[in-house]
Order: structure tokens, then sequence, then C-alpha cells
């Protein structure tokens, strides 16, 4: 697409108006997609949370087929590097198989290890508000006290966790997914739309 009489390429935002175009069909696929897996999580959370159960441990599988991998093939490994490459490998699919034979057991191991992470991030932010580092400090000390309280929630009820992210993680993508269609980028302005 050009400008008349000058045969420049149409720009707005100082991009091509066809790569605002693409740009703005692919944030409202995104968006929509976002919605709809929102509306999921909150219709389903049941079989979301099965879903989360099953990528992991289908995951977990993909992982340890690459470890052995690597640890057949990679010239740069010594013998003692190969060898435990390969047996964490056949270890962590184990663990997955475990994960698809009881995938509810698993979602249990997964917001043990969320809560682990919490506990530790939050120890972390309260130490680094005693020492000075996190500015402002009291940011640091309520920053640590929410992460370790969800953390030690996280090894109470588990489940209830857990199904409380996915409740919580489907409102927050249908916001942030409604808040990008109402956001979307124009694909040019309405003086340029005429030309």
């Amino acid at each position: 697409m050009t400008s008349p009489g000058t045969g420049a390429p149409q720009q707005f935002l100082g991009l091509p108006i066809g790569l605002i175009k693409v740009h703005r069909g692919q944030l409202i696929a995104v968006a929509v997609i976002g919605i709809v897996l929102g509306a999921i999580g909150l219709v389903f959370p049941g079989a979301t949370l099965l879903t989360v159960a099953i990528l992991f441990g289908s995951y977990l599988i993909a992982s340890g087929i690459f470890r052995i991998t690597a640890a057949l093939v990679a010239d740069s490994l010594t013998t003692n590097l190969r060898w435990f490459t390969g047996v964490m490998g056949l270890l962590v699919i184990v663990a997955g198989i475990f994960c698809l034979a009881n995938p509810f057991e698993s979602l249990v191991v997964l917001a043990l290890v969320i809560g682990i992470g919490w506990i530790a991030e939050g120890l972390i932010d309260f130490l680094g508000a005693l020492r000075g580092s996190i500015v402002p400090r009291w940011l640091g000390f309520v920053s640590g006290v929410i992460a370790i309280a969800g953390g030690v929630a996280m090894f109470v009820l588990p489940a209830a966790g857990l199904s409380a992210l996915v409740t919580i993680g489907s409102v927050i993508l249908i916001v942030v997914s409604v808040s990008t269609l109402l956001t979307l980028p124009r694909t040019a302005a309405k003086g340029q739309a005429k030309a």
C-alpha cells in the first residue's frame, strides 16, 4: 500500500499499516483464546487441574527422554556425568509415569513444590527487608509474610490451594484478555483511513 503520489508505504505509529493489522489479528486471537481458557477454568476447575496434572506428567517424561538422549549422544560429557544424566533422566521418566498413572496425587506434589518455592521466596523478601536491601522495607516485609502464608496454605490444603490458583488464574486471564481487546492498536488514524 502506498500513499497517492509519493510511492512511500503508508505508516502509522512508525510501523507499516500491514504490520499493525497482523499485530492486531494476533492480539485478538490471543485475547479470545485467553477468554475461552479462563472461562473453562472457572466452569470446569477439576478438569483444568486434571489437564495440568497430565501436562506435568507428560513434561516430565519428555524431559527424561531428553536427558537420556543427551547422556547417549553428547560428546563433551565425562563418563560420570553421562551416567548421572542418564540415571536422572530415567528417574524423571518414572516420576512422569507415576504422575500420569495418578494425576491427582501428582497435583498434591506440585502444590507442595509451589509451597516450598513461595516459602523460600517469602524468607528471601523478609530477610532482604531486615537487611535494608529492599526499599521500601515495609514492602519487603509484607511481600515476605504473604508469600510465606501462601506457601504454608499450600502445605496445609494443597488441593484447595491449587483450586484457588485455578480460579484466580482464570479470572486474571479473562480480565487481561478483555483489557487487551479494549486497548488494541488502531490500524490508521481517521484522516489516514480516508486516504
